[in-house]
């Protein structure tokens, strides 16, 4: 069966997971973290794609990316993942693939929802027990978007910009967002949608993209919960749940 066509608006911010092999760690050491946003960064502005928040975990990445052409983000990752995979491969003197297959990726709808992922990404070392705060992981855009710390890699999503005519009352405004929280649905709705392909947002946003890509994008009924096992993030020996 051929793989369906990934979704695509121009202009519209997407949601990218891209995971480790079997779960694997795809991060060694910090260097291994700078030269992967180095490469990000350069990958990305070579596609004329916009990053607006990511975070490095131990063996996955989350990035919310814009782009107005349809191949830019497929292109731009492949070609970063392509470079990162013979960087580590030669460092650790290990061979075969790092990644798990195609990266997931969904459209997110700006009204509700680009916020919301960008506390969702940046939340993620805290919901794996990694950190008790945003602000204790070195390798996220929240010190970018809660406290100003300049990243070339970021331009902010005009959503974001809204928040405040200048840089400090963005990010205040920032922090006191982020300070509420997502609640469980939301998390879970953003997951679901990010992992299985279909686009979560008003009925309204989901029509109109369904009007664009010409194809049906009705969430999935919900089966069973996925097997702990299936759930897990390794970091340093510890295990955590994956985010």
């Amino acid at each position: 069966m051929p793989r369906r066509s990934r979704l695509f608006v121009s202009g519209q911010a997407q949601h990218v997971i891209q995971r480790g092999n079997n779960r694997g760690a795809i991060f060694f050491e910090d260097s291994d973290r700078r030269f992967y946003l180095d490469w990000l960064g350069e990958a990305l502005a070579d596609q004329g794609c916009a990053l607006h928040a990511y975070v490095l975990m131990t063996n996955h990445v989350h990035l919310l990316i814009t782009s107005d052409r349809q191949e830019a983000i497929p292109k731009a990752l492949q070609s970063l993942g392509r470079r990162y995979v013979r960087y580590v491969n030669r460092t650790y003197g290990r061979t075969g693939t790092l990644w798990e297959g195609r990266y997931k990726s969904t459209i997110l709808d700006s009204e509700r929802y680009v916020l919301a992922c960008h506390r969702y990404i940046e939340a993620s070392p805290v919901r794996a027990f990694m950190v008790a705060e945003a602000g204790d992981h070195s390798w996220s855009s929240y010190h970018h978007n809660a406290g100003g710390r300049a990243d070339a890699l970021l331009s902010e999503h005009p959503v974001y910009a809204a928040l405040g005519t200048t840089a400090g009352e963005r990010q205040n405004a920032y922090r006191k967002l982020f300070a509420e929280g997502l609640d469980s649905e939301l998390v879970s709705e953003i997951q679901d949608a990010t992992n299985r392909g279909w686009v979560p947002g008003s009925e309204r946003f989901r029509k109109e993209i369904e009007a664009v890509v010409s194809r049906r994008l009705e969430p999935p009924r919900r089966g069973r919960p996925p097997k702990v096992r299936d759930s897990l993030e390794v970091n340093g020996g510890e295990q955590y749940p994956l985010m």
